[in-house]
């Protein structure tokens, strides 16, 4: 066994990439603290192939040598936009069509493992790495989705969560 060279991966170059269709997942971050996990952030929806990242309030955006360095590059080719604060970007969200779920530990939230294959395209919410998902962000989404988990600890990081939550959200959209 040996490792694939990045030649034999066969991806897309970022121009291409930027133009490719993809299935109409977006994510929208509230209050992101750390530069570090904006950039990760870039890079798992790069990944898995999300529409594109908005970045509310006081989230570190592109230009920035943090989010840049972590980003390798997927800031340059993943479409993302900037808010004021997360009620924006959601409300933009649902002008589009899209269902507004928060990553959340919540009432009512749906469990990962049962959220139902999308019909449409949905918006995801992440929220701040102390707070989560604010109140007020939350009364505006139609619903909540949960990671289950079995520890001692009550969260997890948030770009930990984003690539759990996101792949699977993937996985749905592309019936993998």
């Amino acid at each position: 066994m040996r490792k694939r060279l990045n030649a034999e991966l066969q991806r897309l170059q970022p121009a291409d990439y930027s133009q490719a269709e993809r299935p109409t997942i977006w994510v929208i971050l509230e209050n992101l603290r750390s530069a570090h996990n904006v950039g990760s952030l870039f890079r798992t929806c790069d990944a898995f192939g999300m529409s594109g990242i908005s970045l509310c309030g006081y989230c570190a955006r592109p230009p920035h040598k943090q989010v840049d360095k972590v980003a390798l590059g997927a800031q340059l080719s993943l479409p993302w936009d900037g808010h004021e604060n997360a009620l924006s970007a959601i409300q933009a969200a649902k002008d589009k069509g899209l269902l507004v779920l928060a990553v959340e530990q919540a009432d009512e939230a749906i469990q990962l493992q049962d959220l139902p294959s999308p019909q449409g395209g949905i918006a995801l919410v992440f929220g701040n790495e102390v707070d989560g998902v604010s109140e007020l962000a939350m009364a505006a989404c139609d619903g909540a989705v949960e990671i289950p988990q079995f520890g001692s600890k009550h969260s997890l990081n948030v770009s930990v969560c984003g690539g759990a939550v996101l792949w699977e959200v993937a996985r749905r959209y592309r019936k993998l």
